[in-house]
């Protein structure tokens, strides 16, 4: 279980071009699968259907009970579809609890243009906030949501 209060079920105005079909890993979803340490590939995400998706983003993953429940579900899925079990991370570098802003944050704003985010700013989003700013900051994802996620939050009219 983690210091932070639970995570309420929300999706992003900036997921908004594929939050109503689901064909991409909300980024609730994705907290959740982090927070259990499961690596769904998308392709696997893909097979689920409309309903198994809702369902991953509406369970609650907060204490270990429920930690264990949704990992539990998430394997289930995965099996039954690729008849594989999902993969778990090999580590976790929970960024978005840190009280100053990632290196690859500030990186990412300042590759898009994007205004200097604070500490003070930093810590005033929430967990989900943060957690979204990071992970759009990373390698190997799509960093063209981050400019609408700074402006969504709050934190610049534009970039």
């Amino acid at each position: 279980m983690t210091s932070e209060p639970a995570i309420e079920t929300r999706f992003f105005a900036f997921e908004s071009d594929f939050v109503d079909s689901l064909r991409c890993i909300p980024m609730i979803v994705r907290y959740k699968l982090d927070t259990c340490r499961v690596k769904v590939q998308l392709a696997d995400w893909a097979k689920f259907n409309y309903q198994e998706k809702d369902d991953l983003a509406e369970h609650p993953c907060h204490s270990a009970a429920e930690i264990e429940a949704y990992a539990a579900y998430v394997n289930e899925l995965v099996w039954k579809y690729t008849n594989t079990v999902p993969s778990l991370l090999k580590s976790l570098d929970p960024a978005w609890v840190y009280t100053y802003v990632p290196a690859e944050v500030r990186e990412k704003a300042q590759e898009w243009n994007c205004p200097v985010i604070s500490a003070n700013q930093w810590i005033q989003l929430d967990v989900l906030e943060r957690f979204a700013l990071v992970k759009l900051s990373r390698s190997g994802h799509e960093g063209r949501n981050f400019p609408r996620a700074m402006v969504e939050f709050g934190l610049a009219v534009a970039c």
